[in-house]
């Protein structure tokens, strides 16, 4: 049986306004396997977005503890949670987050010249990642060459490159069609199941939640029920 890769403990996210409380997260526990593919379903106001933040370490709980990779989280100020990140933590999302002036290539390294890996060893991984993407014909394009879908296999490259423990999609495929859709899914979490990653999916779509193992259920920021769901195959 695989071995817990997040583990939270009573989180909550409370925020502010005027005189009320809002719980944006309220009281979750959840523990999420190594090489688990887990979506957080809900919509617009659930909290599935905010927890996804908690659990990036982009934004503090209120209370409670938040554990990956039997790193305390919570505790980390900004330098050791860029650190910790840039170590353990890749990230896919609904706008691609590409720099524009740059290339397919040089926007995939970016993550590997932050952990100063040589040039040779860069592109020659960059490379990798761009073929295993269907993107190596496109290597010197820039955002503004390429569709959304092309654009979000690159941002797909970016964040498996440097072979992230936890994979983190905030709804990755909000700006796609249907067709490429199922495209970029395929591909996420197939890359996520061949080497072993954790991916957490947030997202408002079921027939994207169908790609998971698990399936939290959020509403009003606590967890409603949890679904297993068979292997898609």
């Amino acid at each position: 049986m695989a071995k817990d890769i997040i583990r939270i403990r009573g989180v909550k996210k409370v925020f502010r306004m005027g005189n009320e409380r809002i719980f944006a997260v309220n009281n979750i526990d959840l523990n999420i396997a190594e090489g688990e593919i887990c979506c957080l379903l809900g919509k617009s106001g659930s909290g599935k977005s905010t927890l996804l933040n908690l659990l990036a370490g982009l934004e503090k709980p209120t209370k409670g503890e938040i554990i990956i990779a039997n790193k305390h989280v919570e505790r980390m100020n900004e330098e050791q949670l860029a650190l910790f990140r840039q170590q353990n933590i890749g990230f896919v999302f609904q706008s691609y987050n590409l720099l524009s002036t740059l290339t397919a290539m040089e926007n995939v390294m970016l993550p590997l010249i932050f952990e100063r890996v040589p040039k040779k060893e860069r592109i020659e991984r960059a490379k990798k990642m761009l073929d295993a993407v269907g993107l190596k014909e496109r290597a010197n394009h820039k955002p503004n060459e390429m569709s959304g879908g092309q654009q979000q296999r690159v941002s797909i490259a970016r964040a498996f490159i440097n072979n992230p423990r936890v994979v983190f999609a905030d709804e990755p495929t909000g700006n796609l069609d249907t067709k490429t859709t199922y495209e970029m899914m395929d591909l996420i979490t197939g890359m996520a199941r061949k080497n072993n990653q954790t991916l957490i999916i947030v997202t408002h779509d079921l027939e994207i939640s169908e790609y998971a193992d698990r399936i939290i259920h959020l509403s009003d920021g606590a967890i409603e029920k949890i679904e297993i769901n068979q292997r898609p195959t």
